[in-house]
Parts: C-alpha cells; sequence; structure tokens
C-alpha cells in the first residue's frame, strides 16, 4: 500500500473514532440538562456531567485531524465530439428585414458599378488621346487637287496619307468602254456608275490588290493600268480583269467641289 493510500486510510478511522466519542459526550450533557460548552470556553456546570463535557471536548480537539483537499474548478460543459457550445451573438447584431438587405445589396452594386464604369472610361479615354493621330498626321490626313490643271484623258498620281491616288481624267470613249463591260465576267463584279461622282473623273487608291505593289498608268490589256510583278491587268475604271488580283482598286473617300477635289 502506497504513503497516500496509507493517511487516507488513517484518516478517516480517526474522524470515524471522534465522531462517535463526540456523539456519546452529547448524550451524557442531555441526559444532566445541560448546555455543552463552546469549543475553547470553560463550563459554568459543576458535576460529572461537566467534567465529562470538558472530558470529551478535549478528547474532540486533541483527535480531531485536520484534512487538507485541493479544490479543482471544473467546467460545467461537457467534453468530447458534438459537444461544443457556440456562443450566440444575437444580442450584438442588428434586425434588418429582407427588403433593407435587398436594397443595401442592390445599392453596393450600383455603386461599384458606376465606380468600375468611370474607371474603364477614363482609362480608354487616355488610351485613344495617346493613340491619336498628331497634328502633322491630320494635316495630311486630306488632299486638294486642282482639276482644271489636268488635260483630258491624262492621268495625275498624288499622294494621300502615304498612298498613291490615280486621278484620271476620262474620255467619253473611255466612259463608254467601261459601261459596256458585262459584269458576269468580272472576277470583283462592280459596275462603273457606283465607283465615280463625275463620270469624267476616276479617283482610285493605285495599289494593287493581290501584294499592295503600285502598277503602271495606261498600261495592261484594258488600257486601264498594269501591274508587272505578277500580271494583273485593270480597266479604265478600276476593275481588275485578269490575273492574280482578287478585287478592284479601291475607291478612296472625296469630293468634287466645282473644279476643286478633296481626297479624304
Amino acid at each position: 500500500m502506497s504513503l497516500a493510500n496509507k493517511v487516507v486510510g488513517a484518516a478517516a478511522t480517526t474522524t470515524r473514532f471522534t465522531t462517535s466519542i463526540g456523539r456519546s459526550a452529547a448524550r451524557a450533557v442531555l441526559a444532566a440538562g445541560s448546555t455543552p460548552p463552546a469549543k475553547g470556553e470553560p463550563s459554568i456546570h459543576s458535576g460529572k456531567s461537566t467534567v465529562a463535557g470538558a472530558a470529551s471536548m478535549k478528547i474532540a480537539y486533541t483527535a480531531t485531524p485536520t484534512v487538507f483537499k485541493q479544490q479543482r474548478f471544473m467546467s460545467g460543459f461537457a467534453a468530447g465530439p458534438g459537444t461544443e457550445k457556440v456562443p450566440s451573438f444575437a444580442d450584438y447584431t442588428k434586425e434588418r428585414s429582407s427588403d433593407s438587405s435587398r436594397a443595401f445589396t442592390y445599392f453596393m452594386l450600383g455603386a461599384s458599378g458606376a465606380v468600375l464604369t468611370g474607371a474603364a472610361q477614363s482609362s480608354v479615354q487616355g488610351f485613344l488621346s495617346n493613340m491619336a493621330a498628331s497634328a502633322d498626321v491630320l494635316a495630311m490626313a486630306k488632299s486638294e487637287v486642282d482639276l482644271a490643271s489636268i488635260p483630258l484623258g491624262k492621268t495625275v498620281t498624288i499622294k494621300w496619307r502615304g498612298k498613291p491616288v490615280f486621278i484620271k481624267h476620262r474620255t467619253q470613249e473611255e466612259i463608254d468602254d467601261a459601261n459596256a463591260v458585262n459584269l458576269a465576267s468580272l472576277p470583283d463584279p462592280q459596275d462603273d456608275a457606283s465607283r465615280v461622282q463625275k463620270p469624267e473623273w476616276l479617283v482610285i487608291v493605285g495599289i494593287c490588290t493581290h501584294l499592295g505593289c503600285v502598277p503602271t498608268t495606261d498600261s495592261g490589256d484594258y488600257g486601264g493600268w498594269y501591274c508587272p510583278c505578277h500580271g494583273s491587268h485593270y480597266d479604265v475604271s478600276g476593275r481588275i480583269r485578269k490575273g492574280p488580283a482578287p478585287l478592284n482598286m479601291e475607291v478612296p473617300d472625296y469630293e468634287i467641289d466645282g473644279d476643286k477635289l478633296t481626297v479624304g
């Protein structure tokens, strides 16, 4: 038996002994009709009962052991899986209805969308401003030509936005030949009237639609333009008639005001 078990057993035996003696003394005092004195006080009664009481109290003082027990504080919550107790924060939250929550959500979505839209607009505007053409480029965006200086049947080449532009003063015979072409025989069918504003003036971008070469003027099998690089032939309306070029030559934006031609 361990020392701790021996101490506990001795304390229990002494406690039972002291309790039995105390009970005997109490019965003797009650039989004599007197009150037992308090611990540590002298008795005011005489006789055997007083002596017996004093003796019993003396025995109680000397025989009663003092047992110290360590007090442990334990939680009242159960332990183990599934026994977690989550505190409630209901007293600290605001009561909100579904309508107010929905309105707040819509407000936040709308505000976020407005901020993002403004940021996107600012970014796009700044990007476009940086990508805009400079003043010298804008000055070259339009080209003006005096049509009175171009003789009948001649072709003039000008530069517009870095590209060559052919301006041809056509004769009546050339106009009739352009209108007499069967459109079904053309690789890129297009009538002559849709390519000119005035029949006597043809304005086209002088770049071959095959690989970007510049055709020669008044040459080829159809009296218009010929690209010697790969053998593309264009007529007096700038339409492809033979060769690898897939499309007609481009017609730029232009305006004719009297004898002034403005390209661009």
